[in-house]
């Protein structure tokens, strides 16, 4: 399938403690259709004008651009960072059995 499908992979930075329970709500209510969490992150950014690095977990989810803005919102509300990593890039190539089910599983194109 070719880069013009609508598939993402968002990639949330998260809690150890937080980065399941988003994991399971995202799939919970059909905004990704599959989450993976991975373990051992360290990122280092600028905050508040100082240097600071955070063990963190990825929380990698995939799913259709038209779920995107949905899933900006619900992570805003149950993240626990005032400004959380929410970033999306897209899938270019996919098998076609694989796509199709990632857009059943999200209701690609239709709003709950």
């Amino acid at each position: 399938m070719a880069g013009g499908n609508g598939l993402l992979e968002v990639r949330i930075a998260a809690p150890a403690a937080d980065a399941p329970r988003l994991a399971r709500l995202l799939v919970e209510e059909r905004l990704a259709a599959c989450v993976q969490v991975l373990p051992g992150v360290v990122s280092t950014f600028r905050w508040d004008g100082s240097v600071t690095t955070a063990q963190e977990q990825l929380v990698v989810a995939k799913t259709h651009r038209s779920r995107f803005d949905e899933i900006l919102d619900r992570v805003g509300e149950e993240h626990p960072y005032e400004t959380p990593e929410i970033i999306a890039v897209p899938i270019v190539e996919a098998s076609a059995a694989y796509a199709a089910w990632l857009v059943a599983e999200v209701g690609a194109g239709e709003r709950s």
